[in-house]
């Protein structure tokens, strides 16, 4: 795949050439819709709440399917806005402030 294949290219009204880049827009735009689903925001603020949780413990506590469950960390997962952590054969999922802060600080220079 060529880099041209990955940038868009428009001459704007006053003939200056705007770029964007495609692919990362398109990985943008799948973390903000990480986060953008009412379902994966209960998760991100039970899981805060109780700081590291099963996916035993939030599927019966949000009374969901362990699949339903799974799908939506699986997601919050790739995006990077859970962590987790192998304690024996449970995996503990907890929020990844540092993923929030580096969203916060991306929304709020976006929309400056």
């Amino acid at each position: 795949m060529s880099t041209s294949e990955l940038t868009f290219s428009a001459v704007s009204g006053n003939g200056v050439i705007l770029k964007i880049d495609l692919h990362n827009l398109k990985k943008a735009a799948l973390v903000l819709r990480a986060v953008n689903h009412k379902l994966r925001q209960q998760i991100l603020k039970l899981i805060d709440e109780h700081g590291r949780m099963t996916v035993t413990e939030l599927y019966v506590k949000m009374r969901l399917e362990q699949s339903v469950a799974s799908q939506h960390l699986a997601i919050l997962r790739k995006a990077g806005f859970v962590k987790t952590d192998r304690d024996g054969k449970f995996i503990y999922y907890s929020v990844s402030m540092e993923r929030m802060d580096e969203v916060n600080q991306f929304l709020a220079d976006l929309l400056d």
